[in-house]
């Protein structure tokens, strides 16, 4: 029993993707507790990566309709592309649905410079991407990262695991001039105006007029904390009552 068969074993019976280290570790337990030879037991890697190699240069040689690919997940044995005609026989209810120019090219715009915002988006698009983003979602070639840190914290959106598959890389690193298209200089969306946290609790109970009146032309508001407009005193009167009271009244002849 050689690292190669055990590898294409558990490659082929495996539903999931493997990756070369769950592999390795596999081969590994189970070599130590049936007492396998010492190659086996001491599994690397390394190791399964060349198992690997050697595997699907077999299959080239013997002309195999399989082939072992690694995409971000791990390796998985998949039938060559010169087969998908009849392979795509046995699901006669599945037909094949293309994007439409719009999608791709904003899913070119995510996969190139992700994360990137909804809006940074239009910016380089020029129009509203909302429906072809919906769509892209709806089809699982993107998903949401987080929040950007900016003014409102809109989404960050990015390409999801379900991308890397269809198109057949491990990374985004893969793609075509990943690294030239990533500098390149691209429109920004406007920049959106910041509400401090002075400004915010005035625009939330409609004050703005008094914001405008303090902070304009540095007077202060006249109207005092919890006054009533309606009951509010004038200093002046106040000022004439008690003098009015300090002083007698003039003696009558």
């Amino acid at each position: 029993m050689t690292l190669n068969k055990i590898v294409e074993a558990l490659i082929f019976a495996s539903q999931d993707p493997l990756t070369s280290k769950a592999i390795a570790k596999i081969v590994r337990r189970i070599a130590a507790r049936e007492d396998a030879p010492e190659q086996l037991q001491g599994t690397k890697m390394k190791d399964v990566d060349a198992a690997i190699l050697e595997i699907n240069e077999e299959y080239e040689r013997n002309g195999s309709p399989f082939v072992a690919e690694e995409r971000s997940t791990g390796w998985k044995l998949y039938t060559r592309a010169e087969y998908g005609v009849y392979v795509r026989e046995l699901y006669p209810g599945q037909k094949a649905s293309r994007l439409s120019p719009p999608a791709l090219e904003t899913l070119a715009i995510i996969a190139y410079r992700q994360p990137i915002t909804r809006a940074a988006i239009e910016a380089v698009r020029g129009v509203n991407v909302d429906g072809v983003m919906q769509t892209l979602v709806d089809r699982g070639l993107v998903s949401i990262s987080g929040r950007a840190d900016l003014p409102g914290r809109p989404l960050l959106y990015e390409t999801s695991s379900a991308f890397l598959e269809h198109f057949g890389i491990k990374g985004v690193d893969e793609l075509p001039n990943a690294i030239e298209l990533r500098q390149v200089p691209l429109p920004q969306p406007e920049e959106q105006a910041e509400v401090t946290e002075e400004q915010l609790p005035l625009a939330e109970t409609g004050s703005e007029v008094d914001a405008a009146n303090a902070e304009g032309d540095g007077r202060e508001s006249d109207k005092q904390p919890g006054a009533d407009p309606e009951t509010a005193v004038d200093e002046s009167d106040v000022e004439e009552s008690t003098v009015s009271q300090d002083e007698p009244e003039p003696s009558k002849p």
